[in-house]
């Protein structure tokens, strides 16, 4: 059964900037045309609850990117601080344990399990001292967080369609990692948005190819309208 997502929350903005003031101007340039928004690293070490405050008052979505990791407790107890702030979604990146904890401190927010970045690639996971494939590391830590009870997981789009296949529909797949054309920086495992969804993502989150056109909202537009060109007809 497809899942009741309006369009223009299909695209997550990642607001990867500097300071509070240049992520006011990307919500303000966008917010009539995607209604999600992601808050990293990078924006909540300057901006903090406050800048994630001042989206939600705007009426729209937060996705809180920390990737959560450390000893399950201190997990349990940082997710725990996101009651009632209203984020929507919260990065949690660990084992089982860590998931674990995660997901019985949330209220209010659904975890996104992290499975493998999509900055990483075969040669990069075997040097980590990974003795499997990219899929096979993937669809591990995918099968384990859906049975701990993830709302759902961060995967590249190229493991999308492996993991539908084996696990089904009823958890959510946020896609990064999203270029309309051959890549050249530092994200390995991607694909188009269009391509995204075909292969059964839920959300993509898109940052750079925005941030960096010309013209950002036609960008959104062409993306939504190839976003749209795949949904299932209700």
């Amino acid at each position: 059964m497809p899942k009741d997502i309006p369009l223009n929350e299909r695209i997550i903005f990642a607001l990867d900037v500097s300071t509070s003031e240049e992520a006011k101007q990307w919500v303000e340039t966008l917010e009539t045309h995607t209604k999600f928004f992601k808050v990293g690293l990078q924006l909540f070490l300057v901006g903090g609850f406050e800048i994630i405050e001042w989206i939600l008052k705007r009426d729209l979505k937060v996705f809180m990117d920390l990737k959560f990791f450390d000893v399950p407790e201190t997990v349990k107890l940082a997710v725990r601080t996101l009651t009632d702030k209203g984020v929507s979604f919260a990065t949690v990146h660990g084992n089982d344990a860590i998931l674990r904890a995660a997901v019985e401190a949330a209220q209010g927010v659904q975890i996104l399990a992290v499975t493998v970045l999509t900055s990483l690639d075969e040669a990069d996971i075997r040097a980590l001292g990974f003795k499997c494939s990219v899929q096979d590391l993937v669809l591990s830590r995918a099968r384990r967080a859906v049975e701990i009870g993830c709302s759902g997981v961060i995967s590249s789009g190229l493991e999308a369609p492996m993991i539908r296949k084996e696990l089904g529909n009823n958890f959510l797949v946020v896609v990064p990692g999203i270029r309309p054309a051959k890549n050249i920086d530092d994200q390995k495992r991607t694909v188009d948005a269009r391509e995204a969804f075909e292969n059964g993502a839920d959300y993509i989150v898109v940052g750079r190819p925005i941030r960096d056109a010309a013209d950002p909202v036609a960008v959104i537009k062409d993306m939504q309208a190839q976003i749209q060109s795949v949904l299932p007809r209700s």
